[in-house]
């Protein structure tokens, strides 16, 4: 199974950029369809990202779409978040999330998903 560990996060001013990364310390996750989720303190996890096995096809919650950029490379075992234009109401702890898949399907609820990382805290400043 995956060994998740993100990384990446930080306190960054509204308008800014941060990029998480979140590597499979066992060397499987081009087994898996992969995620992005966050909790912000007193609300539900939500999903933020989502892409197949191959990374050939994406998925973004509305409030993210067009700020943030999710992607794979399969050969480093490591997921990417590019997140910019940052703003206050992203703040929040983000987890990756994997989930066996053997068709070309991404998945956007996080029941969906068997594992999860620690998850890298993101503070994004007004």
């Amino acid at each position: 199974q995956p060994q998740l560990v993100e990384s990446g996060g930080g306190l960054v001013q509204a308008g800014g950029s941060l990029t998480l990364s979140c590597v499979d310390s066992a060397r499987t996750l081009s087994n898996y369809a992969m995620g992005w989720f966050r909790q912000a303190p007193g609300k539900e996890r939500e999903f933020v990202a989502a892409l197949t096995r191959p990374g050939t096809k994406t998925s973004y919650a509305r409030s993210v779409k067009g700020r943030f950029t999710v992607s794979r490379d399969n050969a480093k075992n490591t997921l990417y978040l590019v997140m910019s234009s940052l703003k206050p109401e992203d703040t929040a702890r983000y987890y990756c999330a994997a989930r066996n898949a053997v068709t070309g399907d991404y998945y956007t609820t996080d029941m969906e998903y068997t594992y999860w990382g620690q998850g890298t805290q993101v503070t994004v400043s007004s």
